[in-house]
């Protein structure tokens, strides 16, 4: 299944980053982008993974326009990151673990869920969680102190 095949690319995004957090961009079958929580190292505390793929293909693609889009990450995007998404038309979100079961992990979170926020807005993004859930739980494993 794709999903789970580029769910697997964003998981090897999570391992190089600080944070356990990694995101694929995907269009027509193809990766257009992928980021990294943490990647810049300018104190930037809006440079979440999905924020990074975002700009990264915004910039390849010369367009603010994604549509036809679908975001990979291993997390539920927080509500900066789904808003971002929003902006930008991604179609689709595919994450593994949801923002409360990593809240559990990591305690500071926002705890407003994609769903919800779907519901806010006047397009509408398809989402769907819990792909290879139980192998992200294994990396965030790693970080735990």
């Amino acid at each position: 299944m794709n999903d789970e095949r580029f769910m697997k690319l964003a998981i090897e995004q999570a391992k190089n980053a600080p944070f356990p957090f990694g995101c694929v961009l995907v269009k027509d079958k193809q990766i257009i982008s992928s980021g990294k929580s943490g990647k810049t190292n300018n104190f930037d505390p809006t440079a979440h993974a999905e924020i990074n793929a975002i700009r990264d293909a915004c910039k390849s693609l010369h367009s603010k326009d994604l549509n036809g889009v679908t975001l990979y990450s291993t997390c539920e995007p927080c509500p900066m990151c789904f808003s971002a998404s929003w902006w930008a038309n991604i179609s689709r979100i595919v994450f593994g673990i949801s923002l409360k079961e990593s809240s559990k992990l990591f305690g500071k979170e926002m705890l407003v869920s994609t769903k919800y926020l779907n519901r806010k807005g006047a397009n509408k993004i398809e989402i769907k969680g819990g792909v290879l859930k139980e192998e992200i739980f294994k990396l965030y494993d790693r970080f735990e102190n």
